[in-house]
C-alpha cells in the first residue's frame, strides 16, 4: 500500500471518528469497514484527531499506555501495548463528578501516574530512567470510552480510537520513587463501596516503570519525547468496569492514598 493510500484511509477513519464523536452515536468498527486496516494506518487517524483538537485550543498533558496486561494482549490477539494522548479537557479533579451524558459506554480502570521531571526520549529507555526521570507518582483512575459500538474493538480499532481514551483523575497525594516497591503496590478498586477488583503494580509488564520506558522508546520512532511535567497513565492493574449513572468509584492503593469520582 502506498503512503497516499495509508494517509487517504487514515484520513477516513479519522472523520467517521469525528462524526460519531458529533452525533454523540457510536459507529460500526473500523476493522469492519476496514478489514485489513493497519497500526500504522491507526495510528495515523489518531494524531490527526489529536491535532484536530490541539488546533481548536487544547492541549496535550501527557500520555496513556494501554494492553499492558497479558490478558488483554492475548484478548486483542497481539504482543505489545498500546498508547494515546491525554488533553487537558479530559482530567477530572479527584473527587468530581462526571456526566455520562458526555460520554457514550465509560469503564473505569485503576492505575498508577507518572509525572515527569525532566523529558524521556527513546530508543533506549530502560525502567531506571524512568525512575531516574519522575518527579512523582498518584493514584490515579482512567474512564475507558470508545466510539466503536458495544466496544467490539480490535487493536486498530482502539488504536485509531486514542487508545480508547475518555476521561482521567489523579490523586491529590503525591509520593517520591525513592525506597518505593511499585510492583508489590496493590490496588483495590471500589464501586459503590464494594470491592471489584484488586489488582498489583506487577500486573503491568512486571513493573509500571518498565510501561513508562515501552512508551518512551515507542515514541522515539514518531520522534516524539516525553516531556518534564507530563503526566503517564502507566497501565490498567485490574480489568475495566462499567460506570452507570450515580456510581461512585474509589481506588485505593498501597503506599499512595486513593482517588474518587462519580458519575451522574
Amino acid at each position: 500500500m502506498s503512503s497516499n493510500q495509508v494517509i487517504h484511509r487514515a484520513q477516513h477513519v479519522y472523520e467517521l471518528l469525528q462524526q460519531a464523536e458529533a452525533a454523540k452515536k457510536s459507529i460500526t468498527p473500523l476493522s469492519e469497514i476496514y478489514p485489513d486496516l493497519k497500526m500504522e494506518e491507526a495510528y495515523q487517524a489518531q494524531l490527526l484527531g489529536i491535532d484536530q483538537k490541539v488546533q481548536g485550543g487544547q492541549k496535550v498533558v501527557g500520555k496513556k499506555i494501554g494492553l499492558t496486561s497479558v490478558a488483554m494482549q492475548q484478548l486483542l490477539g497481539v504482543d505489545q501495548p498500546d498508547y494515546g494522548f491525554l488533553l487537558n479537557s479530559m482530567e477530572v479533579s479527584n473527587n468530581g463528578v462526571i456526566h455520562l451524558d458526555d460520554l457514550f459506554q465509560p469503564k473505569v480502570e485503576g492505575e498508577i501516574a507518572f509525572v515527569l521531571r525532566k523529558d524521556l526520549k527513546g530508543p533506549s529507555v530502560t525502567t531506571e530512567d524512568v525512575i531516574d526521570a519522575t518527579d512523582y507518582v498518584a493514584p490515579a483512575l482512567e474512564i475507558v470510552d470508545s466510539r466503536i459500538t458495544d466496544w467490539k474493538i480490535t487493536l486498530a480499532d482502539t488504536i485509531a480510537d486514542n487508545a480508547s481514551s475518555g476521561l482521567f483523575v489523579i490523586g491529590d497525594e503525591r509520593f517520591s520513587l525513592t525506597d518505593m516497591d511499585l510492583p508489590s503496590i496493590e490496588m483495590n478498586l471500589f464501586k459503590n463501596g464494594q470491592l471489584i477488583n484488586t489488582g498489583y503494580g506487577s500486573d503491568v509488564l512486571g513493573h509500571p516503570a518498565k510501561c513508562v520506558a515501552w512508551l518512551a522508546n515507542k515514541l522515539s520512532e514518531y520522534n516524539v519525547v516525553l516531556k518534564a511535567g507530563e503526566v503517564i497513565l502507566s497501565g490498567a492493574l485490574s480489568a475495566a468496569v462499567a460506570a452507570e449513572k450515580g456510581d461512585r468509584f474509589t481506588a485505593g492503593f498501597s503506599h499512595i492514598g486513593k482517588v474518587e469520582v462519580t458519575f451522574k
